[in-house]
């Protein structure tokens, strides 16, 4: 039986999602705890995009073969019963076995949330990024719009990528703020590996006035990553979610996307973390 899980994590202490020969990852401890609820050899789990080192995860959609029958609730509490406590299964659900939690999604989103203050924060460490000169927000919500739709966004692939092709379709942007906490919003229906995290780097350059908002649209057309801003922070970023057919009638508890306004969402609003 194919089944599919929403799990959300922080993920500061883990080396990323991806198994690594010596443990430490998301994926490692996901899979030990399926298997110790399987009670039988290591359960494999595939993800919906992998995330990098000290990136956190609202949603992050995985499935797996289940070589025996149990209840949901053991897929969900039973399996977070044998979790650290930064990574928890939200949901699961029975899946038809031509789901595949990658090829079968349609698009992907992510959140990155700035900490924009003179000092570095403290109650949100390793939640947030931080930028400690004041950003102009209406100079990036002017670049950004170079962005949307098709285009080669070489610029702000990282070296390690291995996607095969450096095209993609960026549907949605969204930068608003919140108090000291900037948030952006992005919805592909793909990304390339840093590339959030690149694009971050840029538009902070357009925000403290380093560069104009045309820069983007410059660096777009010259396909050239050493032409771009470093690679912001990992820890302000957060796979948001995963989009999927209606067909699959699959369960999200989390829908938090470019449309979306932060003031309810955890963790971008301090008050929320003191609740």
């Amino acid at each position: 039986m194919r089944i599919a899980l929403g799990v959300e994590y922080e993920g500061s202490t883990f080396c990323g999602w991806q198994s690594q020969a010596g443990g430490g990852s998301v994926q490692d401890a996901l899979e030990s705890a399926l298997s110790a609820i399987a009670d039988t050899s290591l359960v494999r789990v595939i993800c919906a995009g992998r995330t990098d080192a000290g990136v956190h995860a609202i949603e992050q959609v995985v499935h797996f073969d289940a070589s025996v029958e149990r209840p949901l609730t053991a897929w969900v509490r039973g399996v977070n019963a044998h979790l650290p406590p930064t990574i928890a299964v939200r949901w699961a659900q029975p899946m038809p076995d031509d789901f595949h939690a990658r090829f079968s999604a349609q698009g992907r989103r992510y959140r990155y949330v700035l900490l924009n203050r003179a000092e570095r924060p403290g109650l949100m460490a390793r939640r947030v990024g931080w930028f400690h000169l004041p950003l102009d927000l209406s100079a990036m919500q002017s670049a950004s719009l170079s962005l949307l739709g098709t285009h080669d966004f070489s610029a702000f692939r990282s070296a390690e990528c291995q996607a095969k092709s450096p095209i993609k379709t960026l549907r949605k942007i969204s930068i608003v703020r919140q108090g000291d906490l900037i948030v952006f919003d992005f919805e592909a229906d793909g990304f390339l590996h840093h590339m959030v995290r690149n694009l971050i780097g840029v538009l902070v350059y357009v925000g403290k006035g380093t560069r104009s908002p045309d820069w983007l649209a410059e660096l777009l057309a010259a396909k050239n990553r050493a032409l771009a801003a470093p690679t912001f922070a990992a820890c302000g970023l957060y796979f948001a979610g995963v989009d999927y057919d209606a067909c699959w009638q699959l369960k999200s508890d989390a829908k938090v996307g470019a449309d979306d306004t932060p003031q309810s969402q955890y963790p971008w609003n301090t008050a929320t973390l003191l609740m």
